[in-house]
């Protein structure tokens, strides 16, 4: 301060021609003489009188004091009659609050800003766990309740939180000690001043491989008392918040040649201060009783003690500088307030516009908000509305030597001047970390969620402790630690990791495909050998075995055989809405001309046997007019059903997204399942009458007798029907539709195969049996 104030009043343009002058007073750490100083500064005088002054006596402004908890006592009275008071160390946050402390200023930032710097440090290193340990007073408590609000605002979730200090039992350490051991968090936040902490790491000390990263608070991110070899082990790589460092160019020069001589006599420190440095003791001393004790003559020189024992360190500013700015900033508020017309007319004369003589505190108050000054370092100082300056820190790392002492270093810096992305920088290749590697030590409570897996969290425990679960089918995510999974588009499908969408296969009986070609031969072979079988009947239409058949419901038959055949290929290939429309229409009613010319037949087959009878009146119904009927009326009623369909819910061609997952089904949508079920049920109930019709015939001679082959066609058609159903309803998709034309082929080909085949191998390979003589003769009864 003495410093300060010698280079103001060495300066021209800064108060020129007023000298400033100061009283030193020592509140001993103590509330009770703080508040007595306080009362002397506020009275003027040696005396403490509260309300009363002596004008001409008091002080502008109090630098001052170091200690929050003074500071808060001396801030509650000063603020009272708005007298400035500008602290150099203390930095609770609730001396921030202008409603409670007014006219309280500080060069040194608060402790939320603190906080704030070591919750943005841990974000920008990727610790997403971390314990926290604080002092259990007013330092700690609030500086660590800042802390944690800040750390959850960038999801940093808190292992644990425990306070201690003085008073703090020996169990409640060791409980503190194992807490550390056994969590899995390898980063502690130490909000701390050093006394209290050595205690603590004497407990560490004895554990083993106590591997963690500490971050210092600037209570003790500097501390002589821990940065040495006995606690390297523990401490290597701890990395800590301090003021930052500015090089006062001149102040070690000045500190070297301090003399008990060259001061003031009212220094009331010098004394005390050479005594503890040079560790020597006055004559005067009370404990120059001493025999041992080395004599301080006046005439030792600093440089030559720079290394006693008493700790003190010629190159450290820090705190050197902030009384420093504390007491260029009120000589700025005087000078704005003795020379206004400068600052209005931006002069360069310095005429005094003010009433010198009459300059009260709180005038310096009012000017001292409104300070802004670049010292002589180029440093920018000035306060914000709470009466903070800038917030600067540098960033210490603590690096172990081959010797096992520590050494500070400095690593990077927290500037609020800076903007928002160059607030923080750090130099990561220069930190040494206690693991001994290159790499960030990881810090969280459950790893990293890789994309296509989403966080689940696990019960009563925080946000940063969950499991890893892969996201829900039709879901991905594409980030890593996605809290939620994302739904794809209709018309996409996740991927095998489940990282991006993709688009959707669509699924339909394609003719390329080895299903459909399978389908395709197949149908095309059985067209071709149902035509094969009509050529052949038409050929041999004048033998007996096919005018015995009714040749012309054979042809007719046949005919039916060979669309229902190639009907099936409407079923194969992509939708369109011409095949959806009348695929199934024309399913049905060519199957029921097909099962009502065989329904024709056994009833012909009947009637003709019944007609044989002697006095039989059956012959009337012998002809082509009866089957034609029966077909007809048989139809009729299916075509009815159909075209019902088409008119009032045609199918119609849709992509079914739902049916199955990751695909398209690229299908006929038959739009009323009741038609559907009832041209089905029609063309069964019709093939089961004619079973029935054609199983009571099946005992009539055989030469002229198709009962018993009308017969095994009508089982294997039921049979593949009735197992159709089932089928049907338990697949999807293509494989549905290749169901449907399965059932199409077997049933036409077993109609075909039962009914025809043993024709054509007499036509063929017996034509000997193919005459009239031989089909009468077969048809007489043999006696026994």
């Amino acid at each position: 301060m003495i410093y300060a104030i010698e280079e103001i009043n060495g300066n021209d343009l800064l108060l020129p021609n007023i000298t400033l002058g100061f009283q030193l007073f020592d509140t001993c750490a103590h509330m009770s003489r703080a508040l007595w100083e306080t009362f002397i500064s506020l009275t003027g005088a040696d005396k403490s009188i509260p309300n009363f002054q002596y004008e001409e006596m008091v002080p502008l402004a109090i630098i001052g004091d170091p200690l929050s908890l003074l500071s808060i006592a001396m801030a509650a009275i000063l603020g009272v009659y708005r007298y400035p008071q500008v602290s150099y160390a203390a930095s609770i946050n609730s001396l921030s609050d202008r409603s409670l402390y007014p006219s309280f200023f500080r060069t040194v930032p608060s402790d939320d800003k603190q906080s704030q710097a070591l919750a943005k440090l841990v974000s920008f290193m990727g610790w997403k766990w971390v314990g926290l340990l604080s002092l259990n007073n007013d330092y700690g408590i609030l500086g660590s309740q800042i802390l944690k609000d800040k750390l959850q605002k960038l999801g940093v979730c808190i292992a644990y939180h425990e306070t201690f200090g003085q008073g703090t039992s020996f169990a409640k350490l060791q409980a503190i000690a194992n807490i550390i051991v056994q969590s899995s968090a390898k980063v502690i936040i130490l909000f701390s001043r050093d006394p209290q902490i050595n205690q603590l790491m004497e407990l560490l000390l004895e554990r083993k491989d106590v591997e963690r990263v500490w971050l210092a608070s600037n209570g003790w991110s500097n501390s002589p008392l821990l940065s040495i070899a006995r606690y390297s082990r523990l401490l290597t790589g701890t990395i800590g918040f301090i003021l930052h460092e500015v090089d006062m160019l001149g102040f070690k020069e000045f500190l070297l040649g301090l003399h008990p001589s060259a001061l003031l006599p009212q220094d009331i420190f010098i004394e005390k201060f050479w005594e503890l440095v040079l560790d020597c003791r006055w004559p005067n001393s009370p404990s120059s009783e001493d025999n041992k004790t080395r004599w301080c003559t006046g005439e030792e020189k600093l440089q030559s003690y720079m290394n006693s024992k008493y700790v003190y360190n010629f190159n450290d500013f820090r705190m050197p500088y902030t009384v420093y700015n504390a007491v260029y900033s009120v000589a700025h508020a005087i000078h704005n307030l003795i020379f206004p017309c400068a600052l209005d007319q931006k002069s360069t004369t310095h005429e005094k516009c003010g009433d010198l003589a009459n300059i009260k505190p709180w005038q310096v108050f009012h000017h001292l908000k409104r300070v802004y000054l670049k010292n002589r370092m180029g440093e920018e100082m000035f306060f914000d509305a709470n009466g903070n300056p800038p917030t600067d820190y540098d960033i210490l790392n603590w690096h172990r030597n081959s010797d096992g002492a520590i050494k500070l270093v400095t690593i990077g810096r927290y500037n609020l001047r800076e903007t928002k992305e160059n607030e923080l920088s750090i130099n990561i290749t220069a930190i040494r970390w206690i693991t001994s590697g290159k790499e960030v030590p990881s810090s969280v409570c459950s790893e990293s969620c890789s994309p296509g897996f989403r966080k689940a969290a696990r019960e009563g425990q925080p946000i940063c402790c969950y499991d890893c679960v892969p996201c829900s089918e039709g879901e991905i995510s594409n980030q890593t630690d996605s809290s939620n999974c994302f739904p794809c588009a209709v018309e996409r499908w996740p991927n095998n990791n489940k990282t991006m969408c993709l688009p959707k296969d669509i699924e339909f009986l394609s003719y390329w495909e080895p299903l459909g070609v399978i389908l395709t031969a197949t149908v095309v072979f059985c067209t071709f050998t149902s035509l094969g079988v009509l050529c052949l009947f038409v050929k041999y239409r004048e033998t007996a075995i096919v005018k015995a058949n009714n040749s012309d419901l054979s042809y007719c038959l046949l005919v039916s055989l060979f669309l229902s055949f190639l009907c099936s290929l409407l079923f194969i290939g992509e939708p369109k809405r011409i095949t959806c429309l009348f695929r199934q229409a024309a399913f049905g009613v060519i199957f029921v001309v097909c099962v009502s010319c065989i329904f024709a037949k056994t009833l012909m087959v009947i009637i003709a046997f019944r007609a044989t009878k002697p006095g039989s009146n059956m012959r009337k119904w012998l002809g082509p007019k009866v089957p034609a009927v029966v077909i007809v009326i048989c139809t009729c009623i299916q075509v009815s059903i159909c075209v019902s369909w088409i008119l009032f819910c045609p199918p119609f061609p849709e992509k079914n997204f739902k049916t199955k997952a990751g695909v398209i089904i690229f299908q006929c949508n038959e739009c009323s399942d009741v038609l559907l079920w009832s041209m089905l049920g029609y063309m069964a109930f019709l093939a089961g009458v004619s079973f029935i019709v054609a199983f009571l015939a099946r005992n009539l001679p055989d030469s002229f007798n198709e009962a018993k082959w009308i017969t095994f066609s009508m089982v294997i058609f039921l049979s593949v029907w009735i197992s159709f159903v089932p089928a049907y309803l338990s697949t999807q998709g293509k494989f549905m539709v290749a169901v449907e034309v399965f059932g199409i082929i077997s049933s036409s080909a077993g109609i075909l195969s039962c009914f025809f085949f043993p024709k054509c191998y007499i036509i063929l390979l017996r034509p000997d049996l193919n005459t009239r003589q031989s089909l009468l003769a077969k048809a007489t009864p043999q006696k026994t």
